[in-house]
Order: structure tokens, then C-alpha cells, then sequence
């Protein structure tokens, strides 16, 4: 039986892949073609607020450079060992990395849980030359373009959705997941970055921590990683860009954050595992 995961992000209806094998195309002839990279954009212009939606190509490269690194590898061995320990170990998970970028915790997560059970991964992004990228890497999984307040995914298709650091919508979280399904969250900790703000702001202050659930989900589970990394000089700056207190580190402030010989760095992240609400007919 074809497995059917696509909605149109036009007309709601099921996308199905066309024997020609080279795009997608719903009941009311709407026709999606597959990037050569293997990605789908089904981002419609009409929902975009800009030509090129997400983050540039800079932030994107910094963020790549720096995760490669593998500073927050720690944190997303975490997330695969957290995400394994809740779903049965005979089913196939299938699970969707939320605001995914290029793809780096979607591989982390396919190496880290190679061993533990079969995988279908799924990433989105609204930036497509993120996607382009994501998709290059890891050609196993499938990559779409898309905003994350209209998932373009038929009704209750996952088991798992994972949100680092992204925007999301809880109407769109509910409907794409199973009644059993679960969300896992990682936003910043109280400390997260502190020396990074020590350079831009005079009075440094804890940051304001997000609201644990979504509207929908209940708890189950949370768990706070703190420790610290020493990122090269060059690396410091791609972390900088990386955050939303870069527009304020002028030329000046990149310079001295780039100048220490050595700086360790809080990285302070909140996990929160939840799970659906469950009602008849969700």
C-alpha cells in the first residue's frame, strides 16, 4: 500500500507522488515538483511574507558551522535517547523535525538511533536554501519547505514531533500528530549563553524561560542540560549570529567576543516532553 503523508498546502486534499516520480499532485491538479536535491517546496507564494522567508544564507552558514562543531552534540544525543525511551522499540517512529534548518538534529538523530529502532524522518523549514542543504545531507530522509503554521501533513500521520529552538502552532502540532503522539521541546535555559551577553548587554539578565506546553499537551517529563563549550574565536561569531541578540553586537563587540583566547561558554538547555491531550475523534 503507498504510504500517503502529504497534504496540498492548497486545497487540504492528499498529495500522491505521480508515476513519473518527479513531483507530487493532489485530486484538484495542484502539481508540486521534487527538487533536484530531493526536497519538496510547499510553500505557495501566497503564503510567503517575503521572496525569501527564514533565515538568510549567513545565519544559515553560521549555524552550520557551528553545530558541526559539535557543541550541542551533548544536548542532541539527549533529545535521541529521550525520544527512543518513549516509543516502542519494534514499531517504525515516524517523527518530525520541526523548523529543522539544515538538517542537523534530524542526522543526529538518525545516527544516534540507528540501533534502536526503524525511522522515517521528516524535516521542514521555510527556508528553502536550508532545506536544499538539509536534503543533500541526508537523502534518506524527506524534506519539505513550509511554514509551520500550515504543516503539510495529512491528520494525525506522526508519532513524534521535535522543536528546537523553533516556532510552532498548536492547532497544526494536534492535528499532524497521533491521539498517542508526543511533542519534545527544547528552548533556552535560564543561563543559556551568559558569557556570549555579558559582552553586549551591562546588566546581564537570566533569560526568560518559554512556556513548558502547548495548548493541547500535557507533561510528562522535563529535564534541564547545563554545561559549557570553548568554540574558537571564528565559532563565537557563528554562535552570535546564530541568536536574536546579534543585531545588537556591534563591529566593535564582535571584535573583543573574538579577541579572548579563551572563553567558555554557558549552554543551558530545557527539555520538555508532552504528550496529546487525547479526545474521541481527535
Amino acid at each position: 500500500m503507498k504510504m500517503l503523508y502529504y497534504q496540498c498546502p492548497l486545497c487540504a486534499t492528499t498529495l500522491t507522488l505521480q508515476p513519473s516520480g518527479k513531483h507530487y499532485a493532489c485530486q484538484n491538479q495542484h502539481n508540486f515538483d521534487l527538487a533536484k536535491e530531493g526536497y519538496l517546496n510547499l510553500l505557495p507564494v501566497q503564503h510567503k511574507h517575503s521572496l525569501e522567508p527564514g533565515d538568510n544564507k549567513q545565519m544559515l552558514l553560521a549555524r552550520r558551522e557551528f553545530l558541526e562543531a559539535g557543541h550541542y552534540a551533548k544536548m542532541a544525543e539527549t533529545v535521541a535517547m529521550m525520544i527512543a525511551a518513549h516509543h516502542p522499540r519494534d514499531q517504525k517512529l515516524r517523527l518530525l523535525d520541526l523548523g529543522c534548518g539544515e538538517g542537523y538534529y534530524s542526522r543526529a538523530l538518525a545516527h544516534f538511533m540507528t540501533d534502536q529502532m526503524p525511522l522515517a524522518l521528516h524535516g521542514i523549514d521555510i527556508a528553502k536554501f536550508a532545506i536544499a542543504a538539509a536534503a543533500k545531507k541526508q537523502p534518506t530522509a524527506r524534506f519539505v519547505v513550509a511554514s509551520t503554521n500550515r504543516l503539510p501533513y495529512v491528520n494525525h500521520y506522526f508519532d513524534f514531533v521535535l522543536r528546537v529552538f523553533a516556532p510552532s502552532n498548536a492547532y497544526e502540532l494536534n492535528r499532524v500528530l497521533k491521539p498517542s503522539g508526543l511533542l519534545l521541546t527544547v528552548t533556552p535555559g535560564l543561563r543559556h549563553l551568559w558569557q556570549l551577553k555579558e559582552f553586549i548587554y551591562a546588566d546581564v539578565k537570566e533569560h526568560t524561560l518559554e512556556p513548558v506546553l502547548s495548548d493541547g499537551f500535557v507533561r510528562i517529563t522535563t529535564q534541564r542540560i547545563h554545561y559549557q563549550i570553548n568554540p574558537k574565536p571564528e565559532q563565537r561569531i557563528a554562535l552570535l549570529r546564530m541568536t536574536p541578540f546579534a543585531w545588537r553586537a556591534n563591529l566593535s563587540v564582535q571584535q573583543a567576543i573574538q579577541s579572548v583566547a579563551e572563553l567558555a561558554i554557558d549552554v543551558d538547555f530545557n527539555l520538555a516532553l508532552a504528550k496529546r491531550i487525547n479526545s474521541e475523534g481527535a
